[in-house]
């Protein structure tokens, strides 16, 4: 600010100070120059690897569905039996399986690394409709490095 000296009359200049707001435009030109490459680029999920903490063999009232790259699904009811499943009858089926079982609703599902996410959380959603109350991933095991 600045004022005048002398005579009965003070005036005040009254200028912005645009000093702030050029430092405050230029922190967010290099945030978006920065953010807006990932934005585009896409997102990619991957099924995370693993190490199991405790070792918990698999019990033989244990579902787990299977899905490929294709996005076909594969369920083994807990026979031990793995079997293809139409998509379109996944559903049907898995309601008959969990409308039979009153306390453990629980599926396990494990995916191809190389699949699109989509397919999985259409498995998930078909999953929720037919009564699944716990979905489970099973992840490959995280190898751990050499020395």
């Amino acid at each position: 600010m600045g004022g005048s000296v002398g005579g009965d009359e003070q005036s005040i200049k009254s200028e912005p100070n645009v000093i702030p707001m050029i430092d405050v435009m230029l922190v967010l030109l290099i945030i978006f120059m920065i953010v807006t490459p990932v934005i585009t680029g896409g997102f990619q999920a991957t099924m995370p690897e693993a190490r199991n903490l405790e070792q918990r063999p698999e019990e033989d009232n244990d579902i787990i569905l299977g899905i490929d790259l294709d996005g076909r699904y594969y369920l083994d009811p807990g026979s031990g039996e793995i079997g293809m499943i139409v998509n379109d009858s996944l559903e049907p089926f898995l309601t008959r399986i969990y409308d039979a079982r009153l306390r453990d609703r629980i599926l396990y599902f494990r995916a191809d690394a190389s699949i699109e996410y989509a397919a999985v959380e259409d498995a998930m959603d078909i999953a929720r409709k037919a009564g699944v109350r716990v979905l489970a991933a099973i992840t490959d095991l995280k190898r751990e490095p050499r020395r």
